[in-house]
């Protein structure tokens, strides 16, 4: 069992998720004293005469005067089982791009819904984009289950209708839990309750510690975008030459064969270093500097890849969009594709289909891609990009189209065909 969880919250305005997150920080003893004294004054403040557990995590001023979640937050805390972060996204469905940012990385998607609203329009959008970010497990918290007297019935209803949703998805029966829980007093989040003798599933913490994980981008191949080439040409260092940037999937070691793309030239690796001293491997997520055998050139914006598993190089791709921006997306628009470190000029040549995430059905040569809506489109851009497939190298198969003229981000992009069970990705 993986010893760290990547999660991510996520539900409507007002299902209490903050709450829950709160709650989950302290049953397991993350919050330090002087915190805790702070939301209980806030509370006190507030008219409140238990400590309002919201308050630990909408920690900016305009989120606790409104009373929702704007930004994406993370959260880390532990058990003796298992390490934890947490992405706590935003709700409201204006803040959909930041569930989108905050969920690219998770291994679990949380998701909220209220016991008297059961599934309503945003729970089956935020199910939509987990699936379509290709997040392996889904867990759904029927929040407020005391509002509606712990009743064993109504928690059915909304675990059978978020199932058959969820599968529909492409998600299998066993990585979809739905589990009752009050946040707001503590239900089945970390301790069960004798409210719900009916319930014979795990609490929502002992299944976060239980879960199995999806692999880890170590498992996946290596990848480099190269950010900065290093050259000191110093007394100390007058021949050195070596290549700066954060791994992304993958591990590297000294003697591994390795391709510079998109030129397409082959070397080896014969140094990784860093700033405290050289290393005999390196994974995902670590900074490094490869030095290489052979003198090859290399810019910012190019990618190192392991050379036996090296993504296809092309400048026009399919690919599956999730539109954030108010301006609808038409085809033939102009655009910025930034891919890793590097960006170039673009044109999304054709919308091939729009994805209805409530209904799950699929609209063929949509006009248009508004906000929040998930289409598959084809892209051409203006140099070759070495592109994985996202099921195959998620942070290699993943970019971001801009507006050339404000610098805005317009939509996060999957390449290659994620929901493709719906005809969509």
């Amino acid at each position: 069992m993986s010893s760290l969880l990547r999660l991510a919250t996520a539900g409507s305005v007002d299902d209490g998720k903050s709450t829950l997150v709160g709650r989950l920080l302290y049953d397991t003893k993350s919050v330090l004293a002087d915190q805790l004294d702070a939301v209980t004054r806030a509370s006190v403040d507030r008219g409140a005469s238990t400590p309002d557990l919201s308050l630990l995590v909408d920690g900016l001023r305009s989120e606790r005067e409104q009373g929702i979640t704007i930004d994406v937050a993370y959260r880390y805390f532990a058990t003796p089982k298992r390490s934890f972060v947490l992405a706590d996204t935003p709700g409201h469905v204006q803040y959909t791009r930041n569930t989108v940012t905050g969920a690219s990385t998770a291994q679990l998607g949380v998701l909220l819904v209220d016991a008297r609203n059961g599934v309503i329009e945003q729970t089956r959008r935020h199910a939509a984009v987990l699936a379509l970010l290709g997040v392996p497990r889904l867990v759904l918290a029927v929040n407020k289950i005391d509002l509606v007297d712990y009743d064993e019935g109504t928690f059915e209803v909304i675990a059978k209708e978020f199932t058959d949703h969820a599968t529909a998805l492409g998600y299998g029966v066993g990585d979809v839990l739905s589990v009752p829980v009050s946040a707001l007093h503590g239900d089945n989040v970390a301790t069960r309750s004798d409210n719900t003798p009916w319930y014979t599933g795990p609490t929502l913490l002992a299944h976060l510690e239980e879960v199995p994980v999806a692999p880890d981008p170590h498992d996946e191949p290596f990848r480099l975008p190269v950010q900065y080439v290093i050259r000191p040409r110093t007394e100390q260092f007058p021949d050195y030459r070596g290549y700066a940037g954060q791994i992304s999937s993958g591990t590297v070691r000294p003697g591994d064969e390795v391709v510079v793309l998109p030129n397409g030239q082959r070397t080896t690796v014969t140094s990784v270093d860093t700033a405290d001293g050289s290393l005999e491997q390196a994974g995902s997520g670590a900074s490094v500097t490869l030095v290489l055998a052979d003198d090859v050139d290399i810019a910012r914006g190019d990618l190192i890849a392991a050379a036996a598993s090296a993504p296809d190089v092309t400048d026009e791709f399919t690919a599956a969009l999730c539109w954030l921006a108010s301006k609808p997306l038409k085809p033939g628009a102009r655009v910025l594709v930034k891919h890793g470190t590097k960006t170039v000029q673009g044109m999304v040549t054709e919308l091939s289909a729009r994805f209805d995430e409530q209904n799950l059905s699929v609209e063929d040569g949509p006009e248009t891609l508004a906000l929040n809506d998930i289409g598959r489109v084809e892209l051409r851009t203006a140099e070759p990009l070495p592109v994985d497939d996202y099921g195959h190298a998620h942070r290699n198969g993943a970019f971001l189209v801009i507006d050339p003229s404000s610098g805005d981000t317009l939509a996060a992009g999957l390449v290659g065909a994620p929901l493709s069970a719906l005809g969509v990705g």
